[in-house]
């Protein structure tokens, strides 16, 4: 499980996105892929006026939620970073038919459909009242969700727990009211746009762009022989090979409509000696999906996840991760073995994705001038099923540390979060802790899991299987 990381270096006003977050930002124009958060904390009964003035002041401690993307003309430089002020708009409040769990999970469904412009904004926080039923709360005790919706150019699923870390740890500087809430000042208004030197800078290097790019091809055409003839000479693993699609990648088309569900329990029911957490809930994962092919007559020979594991480093992009295709070695019956044989697959993988030529084999990539990139990621075909998939589902995991964090005096029980579905990922898992509480998160498209309530009741019976075979 990937650990929230310690502070990191904040997005400086008009520094270049870097290539694999820019990717992200002009991704999410064609398909939404931002991340959604959710904290449950204690309802203390806060007026609207009063959630919205303590966002405000946390906030203006935070540089890394006081800056939007700027574009550049043409797009012949790479986006900058600019600094602007919280808005109200970022904060917003919705209101249920019956504010009980099953309408906030209906609502989160609708919630998942929308994307942010990080041009306007690269965050908004959805507040809803008043919940009754909510998980770890006792009855008739109001729960208060707050979902941070945060844009993927700004930060990977580590840097946002951070970032959510940040926003909702107590500040002991400024009392709750909604007269004393502060902003800082908007600099694009009072210093104007940065991007024309910018862009004039991008044109004047381009050739040497260019150059570096043939330069690191070459390095990364080498990369790939000598990582091959390591694999050959067994030193390192094999790359996984993909697997056929099957109905948890549906046909092709962007999803239309989405739903959520979310499984909490206690994290130390899934801290089992011998097995991490991530491996525990992948092995229960297996059994569930298994189990749904099976009836919905389209039972699987193999099942793969991509698993992301974090490289964050002190420097670098905002999204320092990589996929990790795991089989989930559904053919191995016997539990612990296939948990066994699951991590084991694991390692191997990550053991790939860590060698140091893998850095050159991208190195061409982060060398690509500003418009070729992105004529590559406006034009790739996200929209065609591929003949070999790396992964049926995604199981994305992050330790959110202690359940320390409050929001407007309202203590938190509880996390969860919700990786994109796109189009050949329809199904999604989300893996979560905040202190004694673990939630398995769940997104689909209801177009190829139209049961998602159905697979979430299979997935939590075989979570307490698993639990008990591997506590043997």
């Amino acid at each position: 499980m990937n650990r929230v990381p310690g502070p990191a270096p904040s997005p400086r006003h008009g520094t270049a996105l870097t290539p694999r977050d820019a990717t992200m930002y002009w991704l999410s124009a064609r398909t939404p892929n931002d991340l959604f958060l959710l904290y449950a904390f204690a309802d203390t009964g806060r007026s609207t006026a009063e959630l919205r003035a303590a966002l405000a002041n946390r906030v203006a401690d935070i540089p890394d939620l006081l800056v939007r993307v700027l574009d550049t003309p043409a797009n012949i430089a790479y986006p900058i970073w600019a600094t602007c002020e919280f808005i109200d708009e970022q904060f917003a409040e919705h209101e249920l038919p019956v504010a009980d769990w099953s309408h906030l999970t209906a609502a989160l469904g609708t919630l998942l459909a929308t994307g942010l412009d990080a041009a306007h904004r690269p965050w908004r926080l959805h507040v809803f009242r008043d919940i009754q039923g909510a998980p770890t709360f006792a009855p008739e005790e109001p729960a208060l969700i707050a979902v941070l919706q945060i844009s993927h150019a700004l930060a990977d699923g580590r840097r946002a727990a951070a970032l959510a870390r940040a926003l909702f740890t107590p500040s002991p500087s400024q009392p709750v009211t909604a007269e004393n809430s502060r902003s800082l000042p908007n600099l694009l208004d009072r210093i104007g746009p940065t991007g024309w030197p910018h862009t004039a800078r991008a044109i004047t290097e381009f050739p040497i762009a260019m150059a570096r790019t043939i330069i690191r091809g070459f390095s990364a055409y080498r990369a790939e022989q000598r990582l091959a003839e390591l694999t050959a000479a067994g030193v390192i693993p094999p790359p996984p090979t993909g697997a056929s699609p099957n109905l948890l990648n549906g046909n092709g088309s962007a999803p239309e409509t989405h739903t959520a569900r979310m499984i909490v329990r206690p994290a130390q029911e899934l801290r089992i000696p011998g097995h991490t957490v991530t491996v525990v809930a992948a092995t229960a994962i297996s059994l569930a999906l298994q189990r749904y092919l099976a009836t919905h007559g389209d039972p699987a020979e193999t099942l793969l996840a991509q698993i992301p594991m974090s490289v964050a480093a002190d420097s670098g992009p905002r999204n320092s991760y990589r996929d990790l295709s795991t089989d989930l070695s559904i053919r191995e019956p016997n539990l612990v073995r296939r948990a066994t044989l699951i991590a084991a697959d694991l390692a191997a993988r990550r053991q790939r994705a860590l060698h140091p030529l893998q850095e050159a084999r991208s190195g061409a990539t982060e060398a690509l001038p500003a418009p070729i990139l992105h004529r590559d990621v406006s034009t790739y075909p996200i929209d065609v099923l591929p003949e070999r998939v790396s992964g049926h589902t995604v199981i994305s995991s992050v330790h959110r540390g202690p359940t320390d964090l409050t929001f407007a005096d309202g203590r938190s029980h509880f996390t969860a979060g919700f990786p994109a579905t796109g189009s050949v990922m329809r199904l999604t898992h989300g893996l979560h802790t905040l202190g004694p509480n673990l939630t398995l998160s769940l997104h689909a498209d209801p177009a190829a899991i139209p049961d998602l309530e159905t697979y979430a009741d299979l997935l939590d019976a075989a979570l307490t299987e698993v639990i008990e075979a591997l506590a043997e």
